[in-house]
């Protein structure tokens, strides 16, 4: 890459290593980030993104490896915490030869960091990096890989969103209550599957009409709305974020008016203060992180040789780590985000190998 002048500054960041990755020939531009090797190698998606400038791609691959580590943590998982993104529109971009550069850079990390599928990459996308090192985990099924990610992500969203019904209403049963899904896509689909079953009402949204249409004509009885604003302002008890991040903003927090917020997209608050701001309004957030990790647990499982009924029956896990992170935000009086951070990073510390650097075993 050429040397940009970064608006984010690595050294507020607590990172273990960041890696610049060009290849001029194919068009690679990406950057990896390694937030934590503390309980193991890192783990973590490559996300394939047209960034408008190298210093917001940095931005994210910050913010996005750390989430990672937290994440993988609180799982119960014994793996750090990375993330890559590729530079670049997907649908122009992306090509044989870029995927097998970019996996001969993961390849030099020596299994530092495994890469997975994340926004613009899928398991057919890992099985050609797969061409060029060991070190990627999300692949399809006719490669040995766990295939779609999103079955388990959705799985785990739905145990989190039971746990929270047991916490606010003390019966974990959805029958009968109101959820709002903004985004139906793969995750947000299954989602609502799993809801039609449990007996809930459910109102969706998604911008992308196929993916709407799809879902009514499976389940008639679905409500659809046009926009989130609409859907926000709903009755809802349980409303789930399921697609982009920045989902929980002052002024949606300000107008919602359900008891629960469980999703799956990931950096759902807009800001920090934001989780000050649902717990003032008696609003039960579920920490996206907590909640979503059903899919990084499906391709983890791949490092062992992947048996889907064991992946499952860990992300079911999430229902007792969701319990526990809201009876740890009432019981200290904070918010479920600081309750749920502070767990992960009680694992890293507590867990995590004296020296917090993993190296590849000789």
């Amino acid at each position: 890459m050429n040397s940009p002048s970064f608006a984010v500054d690595i050294t507020d960041h607590d990172h273990e290593q960041v890696i610049f990755c060009r290849d001029e020939k194919s068009g690679l531009k990406a950057v990896i980030g390694i937030y934590s090797t503390a309980l193991g190698p890192a783990l973590g998606g490559t996300r394939f993104y047209p960034y408008r400038t190298e210093s917001e791609a940095v931005a994210d691959v910050l913010n996005l490896s750390k989430g990672m580590a937290y994440k993988n943590a609180l799982a119960g998982l014994d793996l750090g915490g990375g993330k890559a993104v590729i530079i670049g529109n997907p649908n122009d971009l992306k090509s044989e030869a870029l995927l097998r550069a970019y996996g001969r850079f993961v390849e030099t990390l020596g299994g530092r960091y495994y890469t997975a599928c994340d926004v613009g990459t899928f398991s057919a996308d890992m099985d050609v990096v797969g061409r060029e090192t060991s070190y990627v985990t999300g692949r399809s099924l006719a490669h040995g890989g766990a295939g779609d990610s999103s079955i388990l992500t959705s799985w785990g969203v739905f145990q989190g969103m039971r746990a929270s019904a047991q916490h606010v209403w003390g019966d974990a049963s959805l029958s009968g209550r109101t959820v709002g899904i903004a985004g139906v896509g793969k995750v947000g689909r299954h989602l609502a599957e799993l809801l039609v079953e449990e007996g809930a009402d459910i109102v969706v949204t998604d911008p992308y009409e196929p993916a709407v249409h799809a879902l009514v004509s499976a389940f008639p009885d679905i409500r659809t709305v046009d926009t989130v604003d609409e859907l926000i302002r709903e009755q809802l008890d349980v409303y789930a974020p399921c697609a982009l991040g920045g989902a929980l903003t002052d002024d949606v927090v300000e107008v919602l008016s359900a008891r629960i917020v469980c999703g799956a997209a990931n950096n759902q608050l807009a800001h920090s203060g934001v989780a000050k701001l649902l717990k003032d309004r008696a609003i039960t957030y579920a920490p996206d992180y907590c909640v979503n990790a059903g899919g990084v647990i499906q391709v983890a499982d791949e490092l062992n040789g992947f048996d889907f009924d064991r992946a499952k029956l860990r992300a079911t896990r999430i229902f007792e780590t969701t319990l526990m992170v809201l009876e740890r935000a009432a019981g200290d009086d904070t918010t479920t985000a600081a309750a749920a951070d502070r767990l992960a990073e009680q694992r890293i510390r507590e867990i995590g190998r004296l020296s917090s650097i993993w190296t590849p075993r000789s």
